[in-house]
């Protein structure tokens, strides 16, 4: 061991290496982030401005919104950077960073998409107990357990993956820092990581999957029995959407983080991380907002505001 260079600077991928194309994939890279962080900031504006949106519901939404918009700016700007200056390197210091961040919004994002669907089971099931079950100080309690909780496990997955020491290649087969693919660059023992990985994936992804299927499978019961098609029409459209994105985040998730780190990296593990990395930010303010009335209506008022006064 005293003979291996312990690395301390790593290299990421990058979606081709023809000077064409890191052009085109850097000013694509930075437009999706653009909208994505500037969609999900109209949320928190309207939904902050706007007094009758001072709901359960829209309380989750700008919290949402909000783990958005960081959980975007935490990988992106990095990889439109790296692809337009043509660079790879990224230090240790900024990997940790990294990987803590990824995992502490992931966490975050999947608790919250699951409390959501918790406030809508209870808003459409439990009409005449909503105010009750959903009490402002319940809302809060909920988000505050969601972010703590998420800072502990984000903290425990980062510190036990760089106990490991990393001297067989500084390469990362992804456009980001991420657990998995470091692994691969350990030279040492890493079973015990990918254990965990797996036992704390599945329990809180499948945990939070299972819940969000759950709750949906009572509400389209419940909505099942409307009499009238328009009010059907409108749940559906507004709940089936949600359920692709969150099949979307966690499959692509799943496949990424849970299989085996000696199975070898390729360019579909890159395009996968896209799938949760990229786009449920993108999509969470045009499913909520554009197919939303009452947003629409804020955001209008908003702008009036803005123009008249």
């Amino acid at each position: 061991m005293s003979n291996l260079t312990v690395v301390s600077e790593f290299l990421l991928m990058g979606f081709s290496d023809i000077r064409e194309l890191q052009i085109i994939y850097s000013l694509l890279f930075f437009l999706i982030f653009l909208a994505t962080v500037l969609g999900n900031l109209l949320i928190v504006i309207v939904t902050t401005v706007d007094r009758r949106l001072h709901t359960p519901m829209y309380f989750f939404l700008r919290n949402l919104s909000i783990v958005d918009a960081c959980y975007i700016t935490v990988t992106l700007p990095k990889a439109s950077a790296n692809s337009l200056l043509n660079s790879r390197a990224i230090s240790k210091s900024e990997c940790v960073a990294q990987i803590f961040l990824v995992v502490f919004f992931v966490y975050v994002e999947l608790t919250c998409l699951t409390i959501m669907a918790r406030d809508r089971y209870v808003a459409i099931c439990r009409p005449l107990h909503y105010t009750v079950i959903m009490s402002p100080r319940v809302c809060v309690q909920m988000t505050l357990t969601s972010l703590l909780t998420g800072l502990l496990y984000a903290g425990f997955h980062t510190g036990y993956t760089f106990r490991l020491p990393f001297c067989r290649s500084n390469v990362i087969q992804q456009f980001f820092c991420d657990m998995p693919s470091l692994l691969k660059l350990s030279c040492s023992e890493t079973f015990s990581n990918e254990i965990l990985i797996i036992v704390t994936g599945l329990g809180v992804g499948g945990g939070c999957f299972a819940f969000i299927i759950a709750s949906y499978v009572r509400i389209f019961s419940t909505v099942l029995k409307f009499p009238v098609k328009e009010d059907q029409r409108k749940a559906f459209s507004t709940c089936i959407p949600h359920i692709i994105v969150v099949l979307v985040f966690l499959i692509s998730g799943f496949y990424v983080y849970l299989r085996p780190s000696s199975v070898s990296a390729s360019i579909e593990d890159m395009i996968l991380s896209v799938f949760y990395s990229v786009i449920p930010p993108f999509l969470n303010p045009i499913i909520y907002s554009l197919r939303n009335q009452q947003i629409k209506e804020a955001v209008q008022t908003v702008v009036k505001r803005k123009i008249f006064f």
